[in-house]
């Protein structure tokens, strides 16, 4: 099963995006991975809403219909390490091809991705900026790997 981190953004530089690309590296080791970035709206005038809607249709241009999708969003529910392992364990269990994490713009996501969406899980209660956001997935994404394999990453 692929994994996919689709996300409103850019690519960054700077001081993160190194430890990005090293978690990113370490996933890769145990299952397909890649991150997908939708460009922010430049220079626009737009409503909240219509930022929303014109991101989010960005968003689902990029998520297949047979994609198992889960938007991380304040509102989601909040797993352990252990408990989103056992997510992942059975998400690579189901036989789908392609399991997708989504981070929505700077105003959340349009009620079109709300929709399209099978789950939805937060990462904290607090708000972190998209590259951090990255950063914290992919770690703990990696994480979930090393507890599936027993790996002493991950201390009980």
């Amino acid at each position: 099963m692929k994994v996919r981190l689709i996300y409103i953004g850019k690519e960054d530089s700077g001081a993160l995006e190194g430890a990005l690309e090293s978690y990113v590296k370490k996933i890769r080791f145990y299952l397909p991975f890649e991150m997908e970035a939708v460009p922010y709206l430049k220079n626009t005038k737009l409503s909240m809403e219509e930022q929303k809607r014109q991101e989010g249709a960005g968003l689902l241009r990029k998520i297949d219909a047979s994609d198992y999708v889960v938007l991380l969003d304040e509102h989601g529910k909040e797993l352990t390490s252990v408990a989103f392992s056992k997510f992942m364990q059975q998400q690579m269990s189901s036989g789908r091809r392609c399991l997708d994490f989504v981070i929505g713009g700077a105003y959340g996501f349009s009620d079109e991705v709300r929709q399209r969406a099978d789950t939805l899980l937060s990462l904290s209660a607090m708000t972190f900026p998209h590259i951090l956001t990255r950063l914290i997935f992919a770690e703990q994404l990696y994480r979930a790997m090393t507890i599936l394999r027993g790996e002493p990453y991950h201390h009980v």
